[in-house]
């Protein structure tokens, strides 16, 4: 009896450490393809500008979770109060497959807006997540994605080391 009451109890505590590493957001992709998707991503953007690849960081993960959690009611793209991380926030409206791939797409396509002669964004324009994703010291990424209660998908990326020191080159 012992053994088959040890055993339940194992049972139900591994069934609640998976679940609790489990994406909520019901998407189509598991973790590991999420991870894969984001770390290819992150890292094709470095490789054109020579620096070294991103390595997953799983606390950073769940740092990005947590916040995402919190931005589940609202999906404001509000950064969280920071912790020493650099952050990239995504919001992709309406019930579209919104995945990793097409908003690390989104933070790159701001190259476009950044001048590397001056350190600086065009006028009028953001290209900090660009910045961020290349900055040559920043070698660890964490990140979580949602769906929010109005069916919106929230993306969080944190960084660490973080980037976009002023008055220093992303690389």
């Amino acid at each position: 009896m012992a053994s088959s009451s040890s055993q339940l109890i194992f049972s139900v505590f591994l069934v609640f450490f998976i679940s609790s590493f489990m994406n909520t957001t019901h998407a189509a992709l598991n973790a590991t393809d999420f991870i894969d998707q984001m770390l290819v991503s992150h890292n094709a953007a470095r490789a054109v500008v020579r620096v070294p690849p991103l390595v997953w960081e799983p606390v950073l993960a769940k740092y990005a979770r947590v916040y995402a959690n919190e931005r589940r009611g609202d999906c404001a793209l509000v950064h969280s109060p920071g912790q020493g991380f650099g952050e990239n926030l995504f919001w992709g409206q309406g019930h579209t497959y919104w995945n990793a791939t097409i908003a690390v797409g989104e933070w790159v396509a701001e190259k476009q807006w950044y001048d590397y002669k001056t350190n600086t964004c065009l006028p009028d324009k953001v290209c900090t997540h660009y910045t961020q994703i290349v900055w040559r010291s920043t070698i660890r990424v964490g990140c979580a994605q949602i769906k929010c209660d109005s069916g919106d998908t929230f993306i969080a990326c944190e960084y660490y080391p973080p980037g976009n020191y002023i008055g220093s080159w992303p690389y």
